[in-house]
């Protein structure tokens, strides 16, 4: 996505190491980017993905308020329809009935990277495709489920990732917040390998936008583990399963 985007980049406040405290909220990212239809676009499809994660937590009981950047509150309620890229409607029935929506937004995610010449969001998309699935993957085999039931959009995943070392990790981890740092730190390495530091590129913004909103995940983490250990322990649970 090329496009020099000076003022809009240097003038984002400067994110922290993950697990610190979000500097502006996601809205506020949508807000500074409404001069630029081409960055617009960039950030409003990765922050769709936060608000289908909250939406599929608050419809799951999980949480009781949630906090969308994009969709409507009364859509993430499920009292609205889904805007139409997410519509599921053309989806074989799933097991897991939020996978259609998941595949509608993937698919929807990889026509906005075509359209705009995004590489940046072409490879998120691949790589989160990629790790969603080698985790369904991963589940279903401890289970002894077949795998193939609950994978999402394979043909958009990344072919050359490889997760074995996070999903070992995340297999040994002691808890299921120590198993989503694993899985989120493995994300955050990503954004840090594929960054556009200091191009000033419209994809610069992208990598800025999908790192803001794994700072989010974990503050809103933060926020809901006022029992200690326990609850903090209850809340990565609850991510985890609503977690692509």
């Amino acid at each position: 996505m090329r496009g020099r985007e000076y003022y809009l980049i240097t003038s984002l406040p400067s994110l922290g190491p993950l697990g610190s405290r979000p500097p502006l909220e996601l809205r506020e990212l949508l807000a500074h980017v409404e001069t630029s239809a081409a960055g617009r676009a960039l950030v409003e499809v990765l922050l769709v993905g936060d608000d289908l994660l909250q939406r599929q937590a608050l419809l799951s009981g999980e949480i009781q308020q949630a906090g969308p950047a994009v969709l409507t509150p009364a859509q993430v309620r499920d009292q609205e329809p889904l805007p139409p890229y997410l519509s599921s409607v053309q989806e074989a029935p799933r097991r897991i009935a939020t996978d259609a929506v998941w595949a509608a937004y993937y698919r929807h995610a990889a026509e906005v990277a075509r359209q705009r010449g995004s590489v940046f969001l072409a490879s998120w998309v691949g790589h989160e495709v990629a790790l969603r699935n080698a985790l369904a993957a991963a589940r279903a085999e401890a289970l002894g489920l077949e795998a193939k039931e609950y994978l999402v959009e394979p043909r958009l995943g990344s072919t050359d990732a490889d997760f074995s070392d996070a999903l070992s990790d995340w297999a040994a981890a002691p808890n299921p917040l120590a198993g989503l740092r694993v899985l989120d730190a493995a994300r955050w390495d990503w954004l840090s390998e594929n960054d556009e530091w200091f191009t000033f590129d419209l994809d610069e913004l992208g990598v800025y936008a999908a790192r803001l909103m794994l700072l989010h995940r974990w503050h809103r983490l933060a926020e809901a583990r006022p029992a200690g250990p326990q609850g903090a322990a209850d809340a990565a649970q609850s991510s985890e399963r609503t977690s692509p």
